[in-house]
């Protein structure tokens, strides 16, 4: 885990991100132990209440579940869970709107799968 923050977002929601990201990279499977509270304290040095509301909201969502004494542990299907929801986010934050301006300037449907396709291909040779 990185230690950096970002001061334009709510740390609680970094401290989400984080643990959601370990479970989505396969660093936390199911069943395994989550970072504590304390630990992320800690490590980010960081107010107890701030990990807990970023932490208890992950265990509302069903991510994370408690035992009681012993710790937060990821829950059975939380890796799938999270891809979808962030399928489902990337879709609403980049698709909708890469689409809607593609119409606005005249390109199609080919020329979009163009530019990804070479886009991606500089990633590549950047690895």
């Amino acid at each position: 885990m990185s230690r950096k923050l970002d001061s334009r977002k709510p740390i609680f929601l970094q401290i989400r991100e984080k643990i959601e990201d370990m479970i989505v990279n396969e660093q936390l499977k199911e069943d395994e132990q989550a970072p504590s509270t304390t630990q992320l304290v800690n490590f980010y040095k960081i107010n107890h209440a701030t990990v807990s509301k970023g932490v208890n909201q992950l265990v509302e969502e069903g991510i994370l579940y408690k035992k009681r004494g012993i710790g937060m542990f990821v829950a059975k299907g939380a890796r799938e869970k999270l891809i979808q929801k962030r399928k489902k986010a990337f879709v609403d934050e980049f698709v909708v709107p890469l689409v809607q301006e593609a119409h606005k300037l005249g390109i199609t449907e080919s020329e979009v799968f163009a530019l990804i396709k070479k886009e991606r291909k500089g990633m590549k040779n950047e690895l």
